[in-house]
Parts: C-alpha cells; structure tokens; sequence
C-alpha cells in the first residue's frame, strides 16, 4: 500500500476521532446544566477505555486472519487473532516491513470503535453511575462491538479487488455497510433501547420536562460532528480514490437535505422550526447515509436525507407512545436512521438494488443483517445492563438526580453558578 494511501487515512483517522469530543458538545448542551460534566465525561471516559482495549485485544478480536496462523474461535464470527494482540501483526508489518498501512488502518478502525460505545451513553442521561457505565462500555466493547465489527468490516480481497475471505454478514451473506451503518448506528441504537429500559426512566419523566441547556454547545457538536463525518465515510475507502470522492459528496449532500425536512417538519406540525431540530436532521441523514455513501448516486443520497429527515423527527416520539426514556433520542436518530439508510440500499444500491436490478436479493440481505446486529445487540446489551443494576448498580438515586449529577459523581460542575464551591458573590459596594 503507498504512502498516499497511509496519509490519507492518518487525516481521516484524526477527524473520526475529532468526533467523540463533537458528540460530547453535542449531547453535553442537550442535557440540563447540572448533568453537562456527567454527560461529556461519558465520551472521553469512552475515548480512553475503548482506545487501551482496542490496542490490546480489540483490534485482534475485530481484524484478526480467520482461520489462519493462531486464530482463535469460530471462522468469521467470533474470535482472536493472537498474533494482533497489541497490534503486534500491523507493528511488525510497519516495522520489518516498511508498510505502515496497517498500523494506520487498526488506528482508524478503533476510532469507530470508540464512538460506536460513546453514541449509547445518551440514552442514560442525567441518572447513571459513571463507573457503572465505564464497566458497560467495556463488557460492551468486547462482546457486541469487537464481534460485529468483524462480521461487517473484516474482510480480504484479492489482486482483482473480489472479496475472498472475511466476516460472515458481508462476505457470506452479501449485506452492503460501507462504513458502519450496522457495526456502529444499528448496534449503538438497538444497546441503547436495551440500556434505557434497563436503567428506567429519569425523574418526572414527561414531554418537554427539560429543554437543551446550551443550544450553542450542541450546534458546536453538530458542526464538528459533521466535520468528521467526512472521514469517518471517505476514509472507509481506505485511499483518496472514487469511492472516497463519491462518499465525500454523499456525506454533504444527505445531511443538507435531512436538516431542510426536519425543519419543515418542525414547521408544520409545531409552528417553529428549531436550530436543535436543524441539527439533529443533518445528525440523523449522516447515520443513514453512513451505509450507503459508497453505493448511492448523490441524487439518491439527497432523497435519503429528505426522507429519514422527515421518519426520524417522527420517530423520536416513539419514546413517548412506547414510554421508554431515550433521553438523547438514541434510539430514533441512531436506531432508526441505521435502519433506513441500510435498508435504503436494497432498493437503490448501484448495479443490485432493486430499482437498477429488479430483484429483492440485495434487499433481503440488507434486512438479514439489521435485523441480527440489532437482535444480537439488544439482547447482548439488556443481559449486560441488567447484571450490572443487580450488582453493582447502574443508576443513581432519584434524590442525587434531583440534586444534580455533576456534583454527586464528579464532584464539579460544568458552571461556576451551580457549584457551592464557588458560589461567592460580590457585594452590592463592591
């Protein structure tokens, strides 16, 4: 692999990355000022367990040779390469080798992980423990995420570019996920159902019980979010070629639709279209076309955002029918977008969606692997969630979530006003 290629995908690892810390902004100002510090620790507690997991086993489980040399466990499904432990495999091929292409892409590979873990933490906002959540994400990690990233992003090609070898969802079934629309938005938003059932529902649960605090912040965490986006969708090409290019534009041409119909949809059905609206449109058009950027022409990218615009600002209601507390709307955005976006490819995937075949083939193998990555996840997830609460509990009392999660878990908050430690005041002579 030239170094071309390697540059390329050291730029876009760093922008994946970038998206963690946009994602704290943005869940951190959709929360009340009192639980802004819990909420963003969430995600850079996120960033550093995942990322120490991933260089020691994580990488191994998810990339590891099926079949060959000292893999470990059941070919293309779940295992262990022992010889990727510590990312011993890529060092040795940057090192002896001087193709560092490896070491770069197992980097790029646990930025996804990373933020996959991350996107679930909003679904328990305001009530849950961070060391609780810490031990979710990491059990998480390693039974949900490390598998599934293997079933749809482990996969070898030969000189002719013809799959040969990999996880059994894409290479076995035939599903399409360019860069995650199953391993990162199904799974996160199916786990986070589960995790939000099992934790209950926030205190005085009801519709418009608490407003965004800091509209600002979470514009900051869409803009940055969006930002990365780019390498999080180009770079799952793996080089600046015309998969990347055509990604690239999909990548802006759905979220700019999704934010135009989620606002209209506000419009309509409210009377005001609001800038937290706007934004979580184009949030919600980038989880869908995160399957299908490499396989969508920009006009069909345009009408996916248009559409999940409109079925995920419906959606996030469902909370309220179903009375589940998503605080964040995990599951509607994340959950739902996945779905539309996977599911759009099985009518209009270049050359095997049925709109350019006029078959239902890739369509039935687009509903095969949602459908298993979000059962496998849910039930995975719920398991988890639900020892932990049994154990050593997951959720904080109702009297500490009246009073403010920041001060009880962290011992901070996000605001001088809100902290007694620094609740002096000038006097009026002063």
């Amino acid at each position: 692999m030239n170094s071309d290629a390697t540059g390329f995908l050291i730029i876009c690892s760093a922008l994946v990355l970038f998206m963690t810390p946009g994602l704290a902004f943005f869940y951190g100002g959709l929360v009340r000022a009192s639980s802004v510090v819990s909420m963003m620790m969430m995600s850079f507690g996120s960033i550093a367990l995942i990322g120490v997991m991933w260089v020691i086993f994580g990488y191994a489980m998810s990339f590891g040779n099926a079949g060959i040399g000292n893999y470990v466990g059941f070919d293309g499904v779940f295992g262990i390469d022992l010889n990727q432990l510590f990312l011993g495999g890529a060092l040795h091929d940057a090192t002896d080798h001087n193709n560092g292409f490896n070491l770069v892409f197992a980097g790029f590979q646990g930025t996804f992980a990373i933020i996959t873990v991350a996107l679930i933490s909003g679904a328990i906002a305001d009530r849950a423990k961070f060391g609780s959540w810490m031990l979710f994400a990491g059990i998480w990690a390693t039974v949900v995420y490390f598998p599934v990233a293997s079933w749809i992003f482990n996969f070898q090609t030969d000189s002719n570019g013809h799959m040969t070898n990999g996880g059994w969802l894409v290479y076995r079934v035939g599903v399409l996920d360019f860069a995650g629309g199953t391993a990162v938005e199904i799974a996160s938003g199916a786990s986070a159902l589960a995790l939000a059932l099992v934790v209950g529902k926030r205190f005085g649960f009801a519709k418009g019980m608490h407003a965004p605090h800091n509209v600002p912040l979470v514009l900051i965490g869409v803009g940055i979010l969006w930002f990365g986006w780019f390498g999080f969708n180009a770079g799952s090409a793996l080089a600046a070629n015309s998969s990347a290019t055509l990604s690239f534009i999909n990548t802006l041409s759905a979220p700019v639709a999704g934010l135009l119909t989620w606002s209209l949809y506000e419009k309509l059905k409210h009377g005001k279209a609001t800038s937290v609206g706007a934004g979580s449109g184009a949030v919600a058009a980038l989880v869908a076309i995160t399957p299908s950027c490499g396989y969508l022409t920009p006009g069909w990218s345009l009408v996916l955002g248009a559409i999940v615009g409109v079925v995920c600002a419906m959606a996030i209601e469902l909370k309220f029918v179903f009375g589940f507390d998503d605080s964040l709307d995990v599951v509607g955005v994340h959950l739902v977008g996945g779905l539309v976006g996977t599911l759009f490819l099985g009518f209009f995937a270049n050359g095997s969606g049925l709109f350019y075949s006029g078959s239902f083939d890739q369509l039935g193998k687009q509903a095969i692997g949602a459908g298993v990555v979000l059962v496998y996840a849910f039930c995975m997830s719920y398991s988890i969630g639900w020892l932990i609460q049994k154990t050593v509990g997951l959720r904080i009392t109702s009297t500490d979530e009246i009073a403010g999660i920041d001060l009880v878990q962290h011992g901070e908050s996000g605001y001088s006003g809100h902290d007694p430690r620094w609740s002096w005041r000038l006097s009026k002579t002063e």
